[in-house]
């Protein structure tokens, strides 16, 4: 395929000029708060671009798995109507980190177009920023001067945010000539239809500040995207990207599955298999990478684009689960470039199908809502209001395109002016939560004292205690040089035994001791790289700076927290046996006293599998392996798939595995020695914790052996008070819970027959009122039972009207039944309970056959009575 074919291309080409092949980073971005979904190549070199952080290379290339649906950076409505837009698509770049910069950018860019994509390059433009004569004097040796142009800031200049790295940019385009348009130059084409823009080179060159002035960079940056998809359209000489060889291939299936022909020009259908076949691609990466449809956050936009999809696919007559149908054919065209796709296909179609049969239900009931709210507009102006269209969409999934032709079907109109202000505030509410952060260098508490001081040293992972010396006191929120008897603080020490908290692994509890003098560590925290912090008080003596003291932890709970760590390993290890490799981390809580686990999920585990679970995990216990830790490069670590690394972690050049030869896991946390060491493990708890996410608690050695005899303490006593042995439980809970089945059997009997009692009895008590036979009683009933109670006795009565009351405690409930010749005489329940709820002091409502109400005051049961009757021989 040329699309497979122009990839490899450049990703080979840049990897023959000393770049390093980066795997494409998943959909989600894994600690940047400031995006909803990846959407350009750098996204996964932020920390680089910033200075925060390094790599082990200085120039790199990547195809970039992209979604833009959400934020700042939205396609969605779009998608299907256009030409161009999709919600996924794929980002090809090469990247230099203070390495080159424009003069081989530009050479690379040239060579690659003409070479690798082997474009026309007479058909070839290029841009430049109006002020920047150095890319423009660099393209004029491969581009003809009359083909480069300058353009102003907003085209040709490129800024991370309001403060941080931003730079010039270049832009290449392809001349699709004057049967698109007459516009002579990309300066001059407004809509972008005839020059279309390919590839973009950005320089970063300045660091902007808040003031708005520009520094410039020590070393400056390019980051360059090109569209594998508009390239791949370009290539095949085709004006429409849904017309390139991928998406063909997943139109192609659509026909089978729908039995309708895809028509280009048939506007009607050509929009659903547009639609579809972009949608299916969002799905298929974003699922495989992890994101759960759901009501929040990224999880809610994958929802609506996996609803979006199911309702063009109405339009192609299909009305059952049938993207899943699709899946396989996404994966024959781009699975060897992205094995993710193989690995979670059977997961995907799961959650896709699950997610489909629940938007189904959804409609149908969406449906009868729609057809409520059309009844009412019909009685109210013959306006669907704003706040119902807008339900009806975002709940729903109704678009409002589909509004409007039901509301013009019923000769309705549709308040389009607030539908509009309450999409605009769920924009806005989108946007708000996407708001970029200030980029700019920690300006916090320990900013300054870093830079004067050296990282502690943790040595903690094989030596329980150490000698060190105190190297800074805080009190409070200043530094101080003494903290006295009694007195809370934080100490930081040059070198320390605390393992301070991250990873989900608490910090340690200790003593910091000299002679007498005793600081009873609480807790450790690293607040700033670095820095560890050992926060308590003084029991004894006074601590000073620069004393030299010995930090010893307390043991116990470090080789209890170190059980419960390495158990995390082994219970990540069995969920993927289990359940599967699509199994991925998604938190972890550490202490002394239990573990606990989250991970993607889409279903409860059976007791089945958490058997299977527990015994994989008591095996690795019993065989006693070795649990080993070292540190290798990050570089190395990324191309050893062996070795779990988490999203949302950061690591370092240099990072550390656990080791157990089974199971290896990139990990700074406490470990034990062996795995025997656990002694035992049991799970005591799984939930749901959000849409597709669950969470198992669980305990390990001690802990564990105590839970068990908890619960075999639990079934003794439960014996005891049977008087049955413990073998015989079983038989006697069955036994018991049979006795309950029959005596609710003959109470359910015995009320039947109590209640044809009471029916008759009040039937007999009827009264005329005007026309009308009527039942006036207060009985003893349960509440709940009072409505449904009522309706029993209008079943026997066949007309006129029922009233009954019942107290609990000092209120009071009514229940009213008007039969068919009563309403056919304007006597409506609701109308008639009215009348009775101020003199109770309560409220109710309902139907013109049916209403009740509630009220604070049973002692205006027989007033209210008298007040119907009144009110009905009025009538």
């Amino acid at each position: 395929m040329i699309s497979n074919d122009i990839r490899t291309g450049f990703l080979n080409y840049f990897k023959k000029n000393s770049h390093k092949l980066v795997p494409s980073s998943p959909v989600f971005p894994h600690d940047d708060p400031t995006l909803l979904f990846i959407n350009a190549g750098m996204n996964q070199f932020k920390d680089v671009f910033l200075g925060i952080r390094k790599r082990p290379y200085t120039k790199a290339t990547s195809s970039q798995k992209c979604i833009r649906a959400g934020g700042k950076h939205n396609d969605l409505e779009n998608v299907g109507f256009t030409k161009r837009h999709l919600t996924f698509f794929e980002m090809l770049g090469n990247f230099s980190f203070g390495d080159y910069f424009k003069k081989e950018a530009i050479a690379f860019a040239f060579d690659v177009t003409k070479n690798v994509f082997g474009f026309d390059m007479d058909k070839v433009w290029v841009s430049v920023y109006k002020d920047d004569d150095d890319s423009f004097a660099l393209w004029e040796k491969y581009i003809p001067k009359n083909r480069i142009v300058k353009m102003g800031k907003e085209d040709n200049f490129w800024a991370m945010g309001d403060t941080g790295p931003c730079g010039p940019c270049s832009e290449l385009y392809y001349d699709l000539g004057d049967k698109i348009s007459d516009a002579k130059s990309p300066a001059d084409d407004i809509s972008g239809d005839r020059y279309l823009e390919f590839w973009n080179l950005v320089f970063m060159q300045y660091n902007q500040q808040e003031d708005g002035s520009m520094i410039p960079l020590p070393k400056p940056c390019v980051d360059t995207g090109a569209g594998l998809e508009r390239v791949i359209a370009l290539k095949m000489g085709v004006d429409n990207i849904f017309h390139i060889d991928i998406f063909q291939e997943i139109i192609k299936e659509i026909e089978k599955i729908s039995n309708k022909k895809y028509d280009k020009n048939n506007i009607e259908t050509y929009p659903a298999f547009h639609v579809i076949a972009d949608h299916i691609r969002t799905l298929a990466f974003s699922i495989a990478d992890g994101i759960m449809p759901s009501n929040v956050d990224k999880g809610y936009v994958i929802r609506k684009i996996l609803r979006r999809a199911f309702r063009y696919g109405k339009i192609l007559g299909l009305n059952k689960p049938f993207l899943a149908k699709l899946l396989p054919t996404v994966i024959h065209v781009m699975g060897d470039s992205f094995e993710e796709l193989k690995i979670n296909e059977k997961r995907t179609k799961e959650i896709i199908t699950l997610e489909e049969e629940s938007f189904i239900k959804n409609l149908e009931r969406g449906g009868n809502i729609l057809n409520d709210i059309i009844k009412n507009a019909k009685n109210d102006n013959k306006i669907i209001k704003g706040e119902d269209a807008f339900k009806l969409k975002d709940t729903y999934g109704f678009p409002v395109e589909e509004v409007l032709l039901i509301a013009k079907d019923e000769h309705l109109q549709v308040d389009l002016k607030t539908f509009n202000k309450l999409e605009e505030e769920a924009k806005e509410r989108s946007r708000s939560a996407m708001d970029k952060v200030s980029q700019r260098f920690d300006e916090n508490f320990f900013s300054d004292f870093s830079k004067t001081h050296p990282p502690t040293i943790f040595v903690g992972h094989h030596d329980y205690e150490c000698e060190s010396k105190i190297i800074s006191i805080i009190k409070g929120d200043h530094f101080t040089d003494e903290l006295k008897e009694n007195e809370l603080g934080i100490l930081v020490l040059d070198k320390t035994s605390f393992y301070a908290e991250k990873g989900g692994q608490i910090g340690d509890s200790g003593v910091i001791s000299f002679g007498n003098d005793e600081f009873i560590v609480k807790d450790t925290q690293e607040p700033f790289p670095g820095v560890i912090t050992h926060i308590g008080k003084v029991k004894k003596g006074s601590f000073t700076k620069q004393k030299k003291i010995l930090a010893k932890i307390n043991i116990e709970k470090r080789k209890n927290i170190e059980r419960n760590h390495s158990a995390t390993h082994l219970l990540h290890y069995a969920l993927q046996k289990v359940l599967g490799e699509h199994i991925k981390q998604k938190g972890s809580l550490v202490d002394d006293t239990r573990l606990r686990f989250d991970f993607d999920h889409h279903k409860a585990l059976s007791k089945k599998e958490i058997r299977e679970i527990e015994r994989l995990i008591n095996k690795k216990i019993r065989e006693n392996i070795k649990v080993s830790d070292y540190e290798i490069s990050y570089e190395d670590a990324q191309m050893d798939k062996s070795i779990k690394q988490f999203f949302g972690e950061k690591y370092f050049d240099k990072v550390r595995v656990i080791d157990m030869e089974f199971s290896k896991e990139l990990c700074g946390g406490s470990h034990t020695k062996h795995t025997g060491e656990l002694g035992y493990f049991r799970i005591f708890k799984e939930s749901s914790i959000a849409a597709g996410i669950r969470r198992i608690e669980a305990v390990s050695a001690s802990y564990a052996e105590d839970f068990v005899y908890d619960s075999e303490d639990l079934i003794e006593s439960i014996a005891n008070t049977l008087k049955v042995p413990t073998p015989k439980l079983e038989e006697k809970i069955q036994s018991i819970t049979q006795e309950i089945k029959d005596l609710q059997k003959e109470l359910k009997s015995f009320k039947k027959l109590k209640s044809k009692e009471l029916i008759k009895n009040l039937i007999d008590k009827k009264q005329k009122v005007g026309k009308f036979d009527i039942v006036f009683e207060e009985i003893e009933m349960d509440p709940k039972e009072l409505i449904s109670f009522t309706s029993d006795v209008m079943n026997t009565l066949k007309s006129g009207i029922v009233v009954l009351a019942t107290k609990l405690d000092s209120k009071c409930q009514f229940a009213i039944q008007v039969a068919n010749d009563a309403i056919e005489n304007n006597i409506f329940a609701n109308d008639l309970i009215k009348t009775i709820a101020p003199l109770i002091q309560g409220g109710g409502g309902g139907k013109k056959d049916q209403a009740q109400a509630g009220g604070k005051d049973n002692t205006k049961i027989k007033d209210a009575f008298e007040a119907l009757k009144t009110h009905l021989e009025s009538t």
